[in-house]
């Protein structure tokens, strides 16, 4: 059958192996120095592993392979403890995999198995995450937040976690059907009311198209933002520069290669803070 799976580059893997903590199901192992797929049954292609590779040798891809088996999945998973178990079945919820999530249940429950409790929100950030904690998708809700003097510091809109291109899963929920904002770096610092004019009631990705490496990760998770998590539309935020230019270069190319359309706005940002330019391209 057809279906998404991972694909290693061989070439830039350098076996550090830090892609193998972020896969519960344990279809990554480090065999021969470099990170090798075992198993297509174990691979669910919802790229848990992605955002943890420093060498961008991970990526998904549609190709024929062995169906997903859930069952043999938790024979792997319930033997790496109730840590792992937990993460995955947070992995599971996280990419809205109902049927997955019930089939494992349903196996710990045939073999008589605790059935441990997923944690919610803000717990579930760190407590029982076993990779950088940094990276560990998260959604929330954020009010005023008070400080020592007991006033209510100007509210953050943002609304999960990460942001930065390279660290976050398109198929999260919050980026499920949602307006992207894709901001360069520098804007945030140089709009006093980035929050409120731009980053309200969008979810955020935020990348330097001049520093970053790894462009055609890029490219792919933004075409995967618009097929895949079928983002509603895509504001663009720029500084003047000329640097930034790439970032609206990258955002076209992946929408020329999307299979959907989706209606993209530039805004261009001055080093003082100014909108200089808004438009629809």
């Amino acid at each position: 059958m057809k279906r998404k799976i991972i694909n290693i580059d061989e070439e830039k893997c350098t076996g550090c192996g830090l892609c193998i903590p972020n896969c519960p199901e344990g279809a990554i192992q480090i065999i021969d120095n470099k990170a090798r797929l075992i198993s297509d049954l174990f691979c669910d292609g919802l790229g848990a592993c992605l955002g943890h590779c420093p060498e961008g040798a991970i990526t998904v891809e549609e190709r024929e392979a062995e169906p997903y088996d859930e069952y043999k999945v938790m024979e792997n998973v319930v033997k790496q403890g109730t840590n792992t178990i937990r993460a995955h079945l947070e992995h599971l919820r996280e990419h809205g995999e109902e049927q997955y999530h019930k089939q494992a249940v349903d196996y710990l429950r045939k073999n008589g198995l605790d059935f441990p409790a997923e944690t919610e929100e803000e717990t579930m950030e760190t407590k029982h995450f076993s990779g950088c904690p940094g990276s560990r998708t998260v959604s929330f809700n954020r009010g005023g937040v008070q400080n020592e003097t007991g006033n209510v510091d100007q509210p953050s809109h943002l609304s999960h976690w990460p942001v930065q291109l390279h660290l976050l899963s398109p198929n999260a929920a919050h980026y499920k059907k949602a307006d992207l904002l894709l901001a360069a770096d520098c804007t945030a610092f140089s709009m006093g009311n980035f929050h409120e004019k731009f980053l309200q009631g969008r979810v955020l990705a935020i990348a330097c198209p001049k520093l970053d490496d790894g462009q055609d990760i890029y490219l792919a998770k933004l075409t995967a933002l618009i097929d895949e998590a079928e983002i509603n539309t895509l504001t663009i935020l720029v500084m003047e520069v000329p640097c930034c230019g790439g970032l609206i270069q990258l955002a076209r190319k992946a929408a020329e290669q999307a299979g959907r359309k989706v209606p993209i706005k530039v805004v261009v940002v001055s080093i003082k803070g100014e909108i200089l330019k808004e438009e629809w391209i």
